[in-house]
């Protein structure tokens, strides 16, 4: 990366509200958490309302909304080139020219398709037939000429060719393969020239995780986890964890990368307790399992010191996994039962009398004393079953912006930097 800085440019940025402007704010944070430096670029927005550490730079004339260009826009639509675009093009140009020598990438979000600016679009050629542009990257969510809606609005020759235009300076990304098809035809370039990279999810917003719930997500590294599975529950004998710990193993024939998450402690006052959790950390290391099964208790700030966490953060867990697992000897009533049904999640437990009562068919029963193969299989039904946790999953491996920056964005910067 080598401190490289990257350019967001579009019309507008946050807190104007939209699908662009949505994802420029998204993309400058995932950006500045890999350590790029982030300047955005916009003719309207607010420094406040980006993420913390973002540049911004905010230029009247490059909104579509500035006086002169609307009044150019509208007379362009009619099919008309009006008198100041010239002067309108050279004046966005000297303005981005010195901005853009700042940059080692510039993210261009729609202004190589749209015609809501047509002298921005203009000034970007110049600058790259300058020679004077950053590596370019034409972020391509929609396109003028082949909407149905906005197709009358261009027409043929300049300035409305540049917007059905390749160059070779300029990389295009489409956020669909629909997008691509369409840019693929309007430019007549292969697929293979233009990367798909869909939109993405922040989940520790979505899902209105707290600061420390995003902390242990991350430390336990989760969002890599095509099976998360949920053990909210003190460290005791009556848990049967050691029965967890077997089917867990089980499940590494169906997954490559499982977690299961226990939240609670042990009781440090008491020995045989303790001697419990030595015992379950000895076959969780006999078992190869140290990466795949986590104790909350071992995974504070300090991994010196003993750890626990709140209601506020179990609930976090509860959000971030896929099946709350309850294989107990007994209990005196079981409430994460309850708390996975309010959170959506499936429930796998043994024949707890309570959660029988109110989980009724909707919840798994298994037997404690069954192989733990078989429990396995169960669980790995549930999840294959159900389209809800396959989403789910498939989102959480591939559409976070994190996921999205790891497998496409950093590649594709890497590429066409060199």
């Amino acid at each position: 990366m080598d401190d490289q800085k990257i350019g967001i440019l579009h019309y507008s940025a946050p807190p104007v509200i939209g699908g662009v402007e949505a994802v420029m704010y998204a993309q400058a944070k995932v950006f500045l958490k890999n350590g790029y430096a982030v300047e955005v670029i916009a003719g309207r927005g607010e420094s406040n309302a980006l993420p913390h550490g973002c540049g911004a730079q905010f230029h009247s004339i490059l909104d579509s909304q500035h006086q002169e260009i609307l009044q150019a826009s509208q007379k362009l639509e009619q099919g008309r080139v009006p008198q100041n675009f010239t002067s309108l093009t050279r004046q966005i140009t000297t303005l981005l020219k010195p901005i853009l020598q700042t940059l080692d990438h510039l993210i261009v979000h729609n202004i190589f398709s749209k015609h809501f600016n047509l002298p921005l679009t203009a000034a970007l050629f110049q600058i790259i037939q300058d020679g004077m542009a950053p590596n370019i990257i034409a972020w391509t969510h929609d396109l003028t000429w082949t909407s149905p809606n906005s197709r009358s609005k261009v027409h043929q020759g300049f300035p409305w060719d540049l917007l059905r235009q390749a160059d070779q300076n300029i990389t295009f990304i489409t956020v669909s393969e629909k997008r691509q098809n369409e840019l693929c035809t309007l430019l007549n370039i292969t697929p293979d020239a233009v990367p798909v990279i869909h939109n993405g999810v922040d989940p520790f917003t979505l899902l209105g995780i707290s600061t420390e719930g995003q902390r242990l997500i991350e430390k336990l590294d989760l969002l890599h986890s095509d099976l998360i599975i949920l053990m909210p529950v003190r460290v005791t004998q009556a848990k049967n964890i050691e029965y967890a710990l077997d089917v867990l193993k089980a499940l590494q024939n169906q997954y490559q990368h499982p977690r299961l998450i226990l939240t609670g402690p042990p009781d440090p006052h008491s020995r045989s307790n303790m001697v419990y959790f030595e015992q379950l950390k000895a076959k969780r290391h006999t078992l190869n399992l140290d990466t795949h099964m986590a104790f909350i208790y071992e995974n504070g700030p300090d991994p010196e010191e003993a750890f626990t966490i709140d209601d506020q953060v179990v609930g976090d867990l509860f959000r971030m996994s896929d099946i709350m697992f309850m294989p107990s000897h007994r209990e005196g009533f079981g409430m994460p039962v309850l708390e996975a049904g309010l959170t959506g999640i499936p429930v796998i437990c043994s024949q707890i009398p309570a959660a029988m009562e109110i989980g009724k068919s909707d919840v798994v029963q298994i037997n404690p004393q069954q192989d733990p193969k078989e429990t396995a299989h169960t669980l790995d039904q549930l999840i294959k079953n159900n389209p809800v946790s396959r989403f789910r999953q498939r989102v959480r491996l591939n559409y976070t912006w994190q996921a999205l920056f790891n497998h496409k964005i950093s590649p594709l910067l890497k590429r066409t930097s060199s």
